[in-house]
């Protein structure tokens, strides 16, 4: 069941997205007065599922059966479905071709700029809506797995800067230390501030190790309910558990590892109150656990009117544009191995939740219409950033490529295309398998 929700939810994800981006397109068509032959969700290669034709309309509507993406097919021009017989025929007054460079580049721009429109607008939503959740990175310490201590990063460390940049988010961390290809990390360690410097040729690791910067979390009382084996032992709010066992214990991950020595048995504990330190007996159930809430650091809540919502979901917009034009640079930097990490449909699928969440779906669609329009604006022929290339240099030349270096240059590009998908499944394949 939960394999069949995360596969609708990134059928419907997808869906909505290819949409918005070929009604950019086919929007400015329409109004340059460009004729659209088609306008298909999915491809209809040989067939489709579903098509018609509205009485008096020049396009055709259609549902495809190859699930890869979709498209506006606009006469009078080189497009994936390569149809040179066309491009023979003397050039139409409505046909692409015949009208000024400035119309062409607004067509070609038109679903990248729906697409970060499209995120604007679902952003805004969720600061109307719901608001800002997120980590604070100023008082809260990491704690590290085996990476980030080969790196040199010690449990308790509070990173301050990477470089020169002061990152705000706990939760990205881990992500701001690549984009940035951080040379050094300074942190505050036991009162004292110190530098690490990076290994960048572990970046690769990096990107392929998530959680290398857990919450260090203090195992500090929040409250002891009424089902808790705990219920009488004097814990208090406020309380925090330095040891169990004997044993130190300086954040809450430390105690999960002691305490499943001692499940549903009593063990003796170290608890800080205030100055003191004080000796109790506690009793582990037979999960490992003590049956208490504790308190999480950090922890912001922003709540936003309609209209304070709107500038900061237009900060969030270009601050996940910015991101993620970051982690582009990365994949086609070899020496950070960031390739290996490019996913296919598989790995979009893992970032649903199992069950219907909309402000995790908007969430995610509106990250995925970011990244879809970044990825469309890479200056490959068969991708909208190629045809804007050659548009943008029409501009600036005053010469139009030829007909015929289009159609190479497209078919370049779809093989280019072909690889990548290729790269992307089987990254995901590799690590099923792994």
């Amino acid at each position: 069941m939960i394999v069949l929700m995360k596969i609708l939810q990134v059928i419907l994800a997808l869906s909505i997205l290819i949409i918005v981006h070929e009604f950019g397109h086919f929007f400015f068509a329409k109004l340059f007065r460009i004729r659209v032959e088609k306008f298909y969700l999915f491809f209809d290669v040989k067939f489709a599922l579903f098509r018609f034709k509205p009485k008096n309309s020049e396009t055709e509507y259609g549902i495809g059966w190859l699930p890869l993406g979709g498209y506006c097919k606009i006469s009078g021009m080189i497009d994936e479905s390569m149809d040179t017989e066309s491009m023979k025929k003397p050039p139409q007054p409505w046909e692409f071709r015949s009208k000024p460079a400035w119309q062409r580049l607004l067509v070609m721009a038109g679903g990248v700029l729906f697409n970060f429109i499209f995120a604007v607008i679902l952003y805004i939503g969720i600061m109307a809506g719901w608001g800002e959740t997120y980590i604070s990175n100023e008082n809260n310490s990491i704690y590290v797995n085996e990476l980030a201590y080969d790196m040199g990063f010690r449990n308790g460390d509070r990173i301050l800067k990477f470089d020169d940049y002061v990152p705000e988010r706990f939760e990205m961390l881990q992500a701001d230390m690549v984009r940035r290809t951080a040379h050094k990390a300074t942190v505050l360690r036991d009162g004292d501030t110190i530098d690490i410097y990076i290994d960048q040729t572990m970046f690769g690791d990096v990107l392929n190790t998530p959680g290398m910067f857990g919450l260090a979390v203090p195992f500090v009382v929040d409250t002891v309910p009424d089902t808790s084996p705990n219920k009488t032992s004097g814990l208090m709010k406020g309380d925090r558990i330095v040891a169990v066992g004997g044993q130190d214990a300086g954040y809450l991950q430390d105690t999960r590892r002691m305490l499943k020595k001692y499940s549903g048995q009593e063990v003796t504990a170290s608890v800080l109150r205030g100055n003191d330190t004080i000796q109790m007996n506690l009793q582990v159930d037979t999960s490992g656990l003590l049956g208490i809430y504790t308190q999480l650091p950090g922890i912001e809540n922003k709540k936003y009117s309609v209209l304070e919502a709107i500038p900061a979901g237009l900060k969030l917009t270009f601050s996940t544009i910015g991101g993620y034009i970051r982690d582009i640079k990365l994949i086609f930097t070899p020496s950070t191995e960031a390739y290996k990490s490019v996913g296919s449909f598989i790995s979009m699928g893992q970032i649903f939740p199992g069950n219907w969440n909309w402000y995790q779906f908007i969430n995610i669609l509106a990250l995925l219409s970011i990244m879809l329009g970044v990825m469309n604006l890479l200056p490959i022929p068969a991708l909208d950033g190629g045809h804007i290339v050659f548009t943008v240099y029409e501009m600036a030349t005053g010469k139009k490529p030829s007909d015929k270096f289009l159609e190479g240059a497209q078919i370049i590009g779809m093989i280019l295309l072909f690889g990548l998908m290729l790269l992307a499944f089987g990254n995901d394949i590799g690590r099923l398998m792994k």
